[in-house]
């Protein structure tokens, strides 16, 4: 049997992306995928790709940072096939530009807030009690290294997602004894559909930019999405409250190494172009 057969999982932001990668990898292990995005063509290719793998999966169009979103989509999963075992919460979209506290608007960090961590306890307070009347769950929200380590100009995104790790360390401890587990991921730098534009147009800085991490590479949606798919699976059971930082050891090297070695990359490679 696949690791997820009989199960029903909502992946927010399930279009692209992690979210989308996270999606197909659920589905090619048995589990039925609701495709939560708020661009309908996308989710509709997602669903459809699944489908042509083997797989079963049905798109909802839903902002989760609106009023009721959060209901709705767990009531659609639920309606569609009777159950609810798994939720990720992935879904992201700025509207303004982030930035420091001098020239941050207050709409931007609301925004912020609003879909990074509000949605995820509204998600979770709707999911909850149909994962426990199943027998429990498992819900996997997607924090950031920016959740851990400070970046200069990300005052609303890297608030947010330190917020998204203590938000799973309370509801893991709320939710234990419902038999339904909590854990956050924490990426590095993921190269997506759309960033994935960004580096095309400069081939060289992304060179310069793998040298940051130990494993001399950026990661990829596939390697987010299997280490989602190991914290909602059995393999996990005594997993909970757990924030997996999965950045190809950029988080864990001494920085002002760090410095003195891509410095010297940059001397030894004069024909990058940074931004």
């Amino acid at each position: 049997m696949a690791r997820f057969d009989g199960k029903v999982a909502v992946v927010t932001g399930g279009a692209l992306g992690i979210g989308g990668e996270t999606a197909r990898c659920l589905a090619s292990e048995g589990a039925r995928v609701l495709v939560v995005d708020i661009d309908a063509a996308a989710a509709e290719a997602n669903v459809q790709r699944i489908a042509e793998a083997g797989g079963v999966a049905f798109a909802q169009v839903v902002d989760v940072g609106v009023a009721g979103a959060a209901r709705r989509m767990v009531e659609q999963a639920v309606d569609t096939w009777g159950r609810l075992d798994i939720l990720v919460n992935n879904a992201w979209g700025a509207k303004e530009p982030d930035g420091g506290a001098l020239e941050l608007s207050e709409t931007a960090f609301d925004d912020a807030m609003n879909v990074l961590v509000k949605a995820l306890f509204l998600a979770t307070k709707h999911a909850a009690p149909h994962m426990a009347r199943g027998g429990g769950g498992s819900i996997v929200n997607v924090s950031s290294v920016h959740g851990l380590l400070a970046a200069p100009g990300r005052l609303a995104y890297d608030t947010a997602k330190g917020a998204v790790i203590q938000l799973t360390r309370q509801l893991a401890c709320d939710l234990g004894p419902l038999g339904i587990r909590v854990n956050a991921i924490c990426p590095g730098h993921i190269v997506t559909e759309r960033s994935a534009v960004r580096w095309e147009r400069n081939p060289t800085y992304l060179e310069f930019f793998k040298q940051q991490y130990p494993m001399r590479r950026v990661g990829a949606p596939a390697d987010i999405a299997g280490a989602v798919a190991f914290l909602c699976s059995d393999d996990a059971s005594f997993i909970t409250g757990q924030a997996l930082v999965v950045d190809g050891g950029l988080s864990v090297q001494l920085q002002e190494d760090l410095a003195v070695r891509m410095a010297q990359w940059y001397r030894e490679h004069p024909e990058t172009r940074l931004p």
